[in-house]
């Protein structure tokens, strides 16, 4: 409302000075349809761009009918600042609308969720073009050391940087301003008694955050995680290989394999904890804060051994012994031939 009025400030004083026979040439300055697109065409505009740059985006895709009135329309709305964005151009449209809409830019906010995301390539496709940066922008980051350097993560450990929630992000933030915004919901996540927590426990919050990823891919549900947290504090505390399946499925990249065969467990990779002791380098998951928070408040018991039940519900048998766990397995083996599942 207000440039709307200081519009017709100027344009009054123009009008006063050049009189009646200027008001047809100031009126079809301003409000005369100058755009030639038949349809509605997206133009995109860098940041730091110039009148210049515009213009250009303009001329590439031809859309202004007459660029000199355009260019005065700009001088008499003393348009100067040029914001970046990703503008819907639709045909007809005045000299006057598109310069109050480059004026105003596209600092809007956007609603953002994700949930359900195992690899950094899987949260780039997902945040896809919800804002102006583009995708590979982000994933250039996600896999750069030096600028991952500023959080203390790796590219291995980049997932930790991320909880899985709802957010309302400025849609014309660049790469750099979205991590650091996640990244601060993550920081408060990350308070003194939670790091007080896992420090109890003898691990740090990435090493919280990998182990709930573990967690959550064996089981999501509430009355197992605790549980499930317990069992591999155990092992590791026993210096004992996790051997958990959810990592191989990660080191084979086949999440939806059903069963783990013995070829799989002898993949080479650090994810791979049939192979190698401790916790993977990384996250296999971005894992939710509930999950985060049952490793933080895990059962104690003395369980060193999960299979699945035979009954495919999804919950498990635990067990403190070797030879009840292979009874229990046995079991889930003849499930699996008698449902003729192979994979």
């Amino acid at each position: 409302m207000i440039h709307m009025k200081k519009t017709l400030i100027i344009l009054g004083i123009i009008l006063f000075l050049l009189g009646a026979g200027g008001v047809a040439a100031a009126y079809y300055i301003l409000f005369a349809p100058n755009t030639q697109n038949t349809k509605d065409i997206t133009v995109s505009v860098p940041r730091n761009a110039t009148l210049a740059d515009v213009m250009d985006a303009f001329d590439n895709q031809e859309i202004l009918k007459n660029e000199s009135t355009f260019g005065l329309a700009v001088k008499i709305m003393r348009f100067k600042t040029m914001r970046c964005g990703k503008y819907n151009i639709t045909p007809r449209m005045r000299n006057y609308d598109l310069v109050r809409m480059l004026r105003a830019g596209q600092h809007y906010p956007v609603k953002f969720s994700f949930n359900n995301i195992r690899t950094m390539r899987q949260f780039v496709d997902h945040v896809g073009n919800r804002f102006f940066f583009e995708p590979k922008e982000l994933a250039a980051l996600l896999l750069d050391p030096d600028f991952l350097q500023k959080y203390n993560v790796t590219p291995a450990t980049a997932p930790t940087l991320f909880i899985p929630n709802t957010y309302e992000i400025f849609y014309d933030v660049t790469p750099e301003e979205f991590i650091d915004k996640l990244y601060s919901y993550t920081k408060h996540f990350w308070n003194e008694r939670r790091r007080a927590l896992a420090d109890s426990i003898g691990l740090t919050p990435v090493e919280v955050a990998t182990l709930a990823s573990i967690v959550e891919e064996e089981n999501f549900r509430p009355s197992e995680k605790a549980v499930i947290a317990g069992l591999y504090i155990n092992r590791l505390r026993k210096g004992m290989l996790l051997q958990s399946d959810p990592t191989v499925k990660y080191a084979i990249h086949d999440f939806a394999r059903q069963r783990i065969l013995n070829s799989d467990l002898q993949v080479e990779s650090p994810y791979n904890t049939y192979k190698y002791k401790g916790l993977p380098p990384g996250p296999i998951r971005i894992p939710e804060a509930s999950t985060m928070d049952s490793v933080l408040h895990y059962r104690h018991h003395n369980y060193l051994y999960m299979c699945a039940k035979e009954d495919f519900s999804g919950y498990h048998n635990f067990t403190a012994s070797a030879a009840e766990h292979a009874r229990n397995a046995a079991r889930y083996r003849a499930a699996l031939n008698k449902q003729n599942i192979k994979r």
